[in-house]
């Protein structure tokens, strides 16, 4: 679908506010919630993050390194024999599905705002180092204009990222020093800039590398890591929805340009960009059409910085390696 060159030509609706300063006069039908499958999916999440963080608390406890793959993926098994262990990871799980919840929430909340029809937020458990593959809705309505896009996209990092902030400090609070720990087990993680100001101050003088984090303050970094992904301004991600809402068209030059940075990324530093610019190529080049293509006002673009903001010290070059 191809757009007027002067947006104030477009044909737009009768019943969308014309001003788009309040809600729509459009509500979408009401869909059958399956509530079973939301609790599903948030109980084996819950499961899975649990099993994980009883075993990155027994590590911290006991000074080991954070992930060893040989003796910590055995963590998902190993609780069905003792799944009184699986409180012991609560201080892990809790936090990290809080962040998860927020972020999603934010997302759904100016859904309802704008009376667009979108579900409660799925959670994906997965046997990763984190127990999740995060948690997604899925909007089923057309979003009809640019100020509607970006609040839904930049909604859920802002949220997000409200709750990683104490969750930073209380588990920084908790963490503890021991040298060259975090250049030890299977995997190093990186740290993101938002991380290491935090650890700067908690630890002042000390490498990150000796810093050993707290399960609170590693769900913090997952929280970081995810917010990153979502921000790249690419596709149908957060980032890629607040492009579209600031620069329109100009949406596919700048995905272009993020799989064309990755590429190199995933050569030079961690091997997941590449994979994330193959799936940005092959399904999210493209971006649904958006029906009103007016200027979305100075607010919204010092929005826009904030966001671009949270991804610069949310991203780290190399986020995970071995």
């Amino acid at each position: 679908m191809s757009f007027p060159e002067n947006p104030d030509q477009l044909a737009v609706p009768a019943w969308i506010d014309r001003r788009y300063e309040v809600r729509p006069q459009f509500r979408a039908p009401s869909v059958a919630r399956r509530w079973w499958l939301h609790i599903l999916l948030f109980v084996l999440t819950l499961v899975s993050t649990s099993a994980v963080g009883a075993r990155m608390e027994y590590n911290f406890d006991r000074n080991l390194p954070v992930f060893e793959a040989d003796r910590d993926m055995d963590a998902f098994w190993a609780w069905w024999n003792h799944p009184e262990t699986l409180a012991t990871g609560l201080p892990f799980s809790l936090t990290l599905i809080t962040i998860l919840l927020a972020h999603e929430c934010g997302h759904y909340v100016a859904c309802l705002y704008y009376g667009i029809d979108a579900t409660l937020p799925f959670f994906l458990p997965a046997p990763t180092f984190t127990g999740t593959l995060g948690a997604f809705i899925r909007i089923r309505s057309p979003i009809f204009s640019r100020k509607q896009l970006f609040d839904i996209g930049v909604a859920g990092p802002i949220a997000g990222f409200l709750f990683i902030i104490p969750a930073a400090g209380i588990g920084l609070a908790f963490s503890k020093l021991i040298p060259n720990i975090g250049m030890t087990g299977s995997l190093h993680f990186g740290t993101p800039l938002f991380l290491r100001l935090f650890e700067g101050l908690a630890f002042p003088g000390h490498s990150v590398n000796d810093v050993y984090l707290h399960p609170i303050a590693r769900a913090a970094w997952v929280g970081m890591f995810a917010t990153a992904l979502n921000l790249l301004p690419a596709g149908q991600l957060d980032g890629g929805h607040i492009v579209y809402a600031l620069f329109g068209r100009g949406h596919k030059w700048v995905t272009r340009a993020t799989v064309a940075v990755l590429i190199p990324l995933g050569a030079f530093f961690w091997l997941g960009w590449v994979l994330w610019a193959v799936v940005l190529f092959l399904f999210a080049r493209r971006h649904p059409p958006i029906y009103d293509l007016r200027e979305v006002g100075a607010l919204r673009w010092r929005l826009g910085a904030l966001a671009l903001f949270l991804f610069l010290i949310c991203f780290t070059l190399a986020p995970v390696t071995e």
